[in-house]
């Protein structure tokens, strides 16, 4: 598996500042539920905010262990579990693979944009998607409980690029 990608260099955006915000959002979140954000956590959030590209656990895990910090998959998946749990992270079910959320610590649903040629993933902030579905769900007599949606495609950058 290869390491996670960095994210392109696109419009003059500094990627730096997406981790740097997410790391501070999980300290203050963890500080406020006073949560442990351990050493692991913190790296593992990292990595998954280095790229705008949903990044598999083993590829986490492989560069974990070049670090030293963690050897085996239950180690991953337990830092997974605790940043999903607390709305710091997604998970891409199609790719099996996590992406940064950017509305940490946030009750709402999860909806993505994801490009077929750069990979990179959109979340969207729709509450009028939620609420078509919520809607078509209900007259047909069913409750959703949880909503994530993956739309696949080209973005912008990649559009302008062919």
């Amino acid at each position: 598996m290869k390491k996670p990608a960095k994210a392109p260099a696109n419009n003059g955006h500094d990627h730096r500042h997406c981790v740097e915000d997410a790391l501070s959002a999980a300290e203050r979140l963890c500080a406020q539920k006073g949560l442990r954000f351990t050493p692991l956590r913190r790296r593992v959030l990292e990595l998954v905010w280095s790229s705008h590209k949903p990044v598999g656990a083993y590829a986490l895990l492989d560069e974990l262990r070049s670090e030293d910090l963690g050897s085996a998959p239950p180690t991953i998946y337990r830092a997974l579990d605790f940043l999903i749990e607390n709305g710091l992270i997604h998970r891409i079910e199609k790719m099996n693979a996590f992406v940064g959320c950017s509305h940490p610590g946030e009750t709402h649903r999860g909806f993505f944009l994801i490009c077929n040629q750069c990979g990179n993933a959109e979340e969207l902030d729709s509450d009028s998607v939620a609420e078509a579905i919520t809607s078509s769900a209900s007259r047909r007599g069913f409750v959703p409980r949880d909503m994530t949606l993956e739309v696949t495609g080209l973005c912008g950058e990649c559009r302008r690029q062919n």
